[in-house]
């Protein structure tokens, strides 16, 4: 991979100039999966790029702080966690046309305030032994009844959870939501727990042989000599909305509302949207890339191709306290 990635960047960086200047991030994503990128950007341009990582409380932060903050740029990945950035005032509008040219209009603040970077598709994770590829087709099926007993998935609070039952409110509305969300609490094989790497586990030792999970586990089981007997032992399905595409999710980049290095924010904004930035970005995480002629690595096309819903993220996000009472509702985690 490191090969790989080295010959990429190779691709997209020239000679620094003279003068360095700096931009500093706020970053939920591990800084291992940066680093390709801040050091590419370095180099290329003389910027130098400062990374505080945080666990949690990034937006916290950043309230506090206020104009002092000396953040230019937040990494994040979900919509709900941009969308909450965009909501607590902590974020600015950014245009210009390399960002628009290099990320189509539905994983990108229709206002500007955020910029999608990769995708992973919320999938099926489905047993080889037990279950037919051709039997998953839509996540509106999740609730028939043939799959009693036979479904495994994390908590319904969990923002993975909550922005797919957004899209299936975004695609039907809140009361057949909540009788589909009843349907897949019906047909649970276990109480919710674990994350998506649990359930593909739980599927490898029998407990149930179905899960919904993201795209990016996959490679990361593979990738841990300990988890390759469950890769192994389920096929990657990618089901679709009915009328509708495969529900994805985002990582991205937003500009803060304070930013003391505006101009420098907005050079690595643009740099970190171009094709090659996003393959890099991608690659480390097992991802996929939005920019226009961009592809994932060879590992996960083989997991198969996929048409991504179009909705814009933002309409999701508006959804999500609606899809939370709805799990609460129906009381899913019970």
């Amino acid at each position: 991979m490191f090969l790989r990635l080295a010959s990429a960047l190779a691709a997209i960086s020239i000679a620094a100039p003279a003068l360095a200047q700096e931009v500093n991030l706020y970053s939920y994503r591990q800084p291992e999966l940066l680093k390709p990128l801040t050091d590419a950007f370095t180099e290329e341009t003389g910027i130098k790029v400062n990374v505080a990582f945080l666990n949690k409380g990034l937006v916290e932060r950043l309230k506090a702080e206020g104009r002092r903050s000396p953040a230019d740029l937040i990494f994040t990945v979900d919509i709900s966690r941009l969308a909450a950035a965009v909501e607590a005032g902590v974020t600015q509008p950014v245009e210009s046309p390399a960002l628009s040219a290099n990320v189509p209009a539905a994983f990108h603040d229709p206002e500007g305030h955020w910029w999608g970077l990769t995708t992973r598709a919320r999938i099926v994770y489905a047993s080889k032994d037990r279950v037919d590829p051709a039997e998953v087709t839509t996540y509106e099926d999740l609730a028939d009844p043939k799959w009693q007993g036979r479904i495994c998935t994390r908590s319904g609070t969990h923002p993975y959870t909550v922005a797919l039952v957004a899209a299936v409110i975004h695609h039907h509305g809140e009361e057949e939501a909540k009788t589909w969300l009843q349907g897949v609490k019906g047909n649970l094989a276990r109480k919710p727990q674990g994350n998506d790497r649990a359930q593909v586990k739980a599927i490898w030792a029998g407990e149930c042989d179905i899960s919904l999970g993201n795209t990016y586990y996959m490679g990361k089981m593979l990738e841990d000599t300990e988890q390759q007997d469950w890769a192994n032992s389920v096929n990657v399905l990618f089901p679709t909305f009915e009328n509708a595409g495969t529900h994805v999710n985002i990582s991205g980049v937003a500009m803060t509302a304070s930013a003391p290095n505006r101009d420098n924010a907005l050079k690595m904004m643009e740099f970190l949207t171009t094709g090659k930035a996003q393959e890099v970005y991608a690659e480390a995480n097992y991802e996929y890339p939005i920019a226009p002629g961009s592809e994932a690595i060879d590992l996960v096309k083989n997991w198969g191709s996929f048409e991504a819903d179009d909705t814009n993220l933002m309409d999701l996000a508006a959804l999500r306290e609606a899809a939370l009472r709805l799990v609460e509702e129906v009381d899913f985690d019970g």
